[in-house]
């Protein structure tokens, strides 16, 4: 009792002579605070629950940093002479929207993208006037004020984002979704006469990211491009498909779809991956491949995910797609595919631009061990025609050996290296778009005269 009488007596001595009280203890509450708002938004993004989406990532983010907040009103009230209650505005701000996003209907969500980033320009200078009057520590200089930073700039990015969907170009879903159980699929099919051919786009490529090839390849026969689950303008799925599940999907498609076979399989890059599935899964469906520098499979047989089981790629890369909402979808998607006809181009921007399409690519790298390892399922294609078309340039060491190899699947194939062409020409420059539908050309001509692949 004598000793707090001591303290009380020194604190009031030491305001009296006008110094300031005691400053250590708020320095560690702030960093303490805001590091502990940093681990909460990361811990509960990635609590076990039924449905994991952008949606709730992006809730969990903003719960757990208005716990940070609320800790700093809290504790620097408590515990030291430096009380900053101010902290509780941006604690019942972040809580509010939290709650909205993932509670409010879409609709609702998307109208506040023009209230939240100027709403949170405002809380950030005066949360900046008021620490700056209230908080005596240099931690103000060296933490809060470059959180405080980074969080106008957060708002500026929201801005863009929100502007950016606005003021881009109207887009109309072609062709339809199609319920293949889970979620439903989106299928376009254009042109007349079989055989059917179906694109699969490379990792990262949605339907219209086929706009070069789809248009010209329906001149001559019917063509069908579609997007894989959580891709364009298709459902989200419950955690991220791997070849095997995309295979599974895309024969429920068609089937439901009522799109006759056999199909002519072309599959760029990791669609590679997924036609040579195909391929060995349905091989009765299978009329021809078209392989467009095919990514590598390699490993054995693995066993299925089991459904239902708690999935860490898919809280991550939902936690990491949460800067869609930032804009940063937008930005990567606005620079991308310039060659595109406009519609298609425009149709690609706008759904690579959504947290759903985001976390969908992240996701399909994630379990890209996998697919790779289900294409090894593909032994022989008996007979049947088969086109490897490779890029000459940037291939890594090994690249045509690999390529070489994949032109052994058939009896009845030719392997053609591209000039001039790069891995992501084939879907992105006229010229060697063309080849591949020369490539594919061939492949339908084969099946339907039944004559052997003939080099040029």
């Amino acid at each position: 009792m004598a000793q707090r009488s001591t303290l009380h007596t020194a604190t009031v001595d030491q305001a009296a002579a006008g110094r300031e009280p005691p400053r250590g203890r708020i320095g560690r509450v702030v960093a303490a605070s805001l590091a502990a708002g940093l681990v909460a938004a990361v811990i509960l993004s990635f609590l076990p629950v039924a449905t994991v989406d952008v949606d709730f990532s992006t809730a969990m983010v903003l719960f757990g940093f208005a716990l940070g907040w609320a800790l700093l009103a809290v504790l620097s009230t408590r515990l030291t002479e430096q009380p900053q209650r101010w902290a509780v505005v941006p604690a019942i701000f972040m809580a509010v929207a939290g709650a909205l996003v993932l509670l409010a209907p879409d609709s609702l969500v998307d109208a506040l993208g023009w209230v939240w980033p100027p709403a949170l320009l405002v809380l950030v200078v005066w949360a900046w006037t008021r620490a700056r009057r209230d908080l005596h520590s240099r931690t103000r200089r060296w933490l809060l004020n470059p959180v405080l930073a980074v969080l106008g700039v957060l708002a500026l990015a929201g801005a863009y984002e929100t502007i950016g969907g606005a003021t881009a170009p109207a887009v109309a879903m072609r062709g339809q979704l199609v319920d293949v159980g889970p979620y439903r699929l989106h299928l376009d099919c254009t042109g007349s006469r079989g055989p059917t051919v179906v694109l699969e786009p490379g990792a990262g490529g949605s339907a219209a990211s086929m706009g070069l090839i789809a248009p010209a390849v329906a001149r001559d026969t019917r063509v069908c491009v579609y997007d894989r689950a959580g891709r364009g303008w298709s459902d989200a799925p419950a955690s991220p498909p791997d070849g095997a599940q995309n295979v599974t999907d895309l024969h429920a498609l068609l089937h439901n779809a009522h799109v006759p076979g056999p199909y002519v399989l072309a599959g760029h890059s990791f669609g590679g991956y997924y036609v040579m599935t195909y391929a060995a899964r349905y091989p009765s469906e299978v009329a021809g491949l078209v392989l467009i520098d095919a990514s590598k499979t390699s490993g054995g047989p693995v066993s299925p995910p089991k459904a239902g089981s708690y999935s860490l790629l898919q809280h991550a890369t939902s936690l990491v797609a949460t800067t869609s909402h930032l804009g940063l979808g937008r930005l990567i998607a606005a620079t991308s595919s310039p060659q595109l006809p406009a519609s298609y181009r425009n149709d690609m921007r706008a759904t690579a631009a959504t947290g759903t399409e985001m976390a969908g690519v992240l996701g399909e790298y994630g379990v890209a061990n996998r697919s790779a390892a289900e294409a090894t399922q593909l032994r022989s294609l008996h007979g049947k025609p088969l086109v490897v078309l490779t890029a000459s340039q940037g291939n890594v060491p090994g690249w045509m050996v690999w390529q070489n190899q994949l032109a052994t699947l058939s009896t009845n194939s030719i392997h053609r290296v591209e000039p001039g062409a790069a891995h992501a020409s084939f879907v992105e420059e006229p010229e060697h778009a063309a080849a591949v539908t020369r490539a594919i050309h061939d492949v339908v001509v084969a099946v339907r005269t039944g004559a052997p692949l003939t080099k040029p």
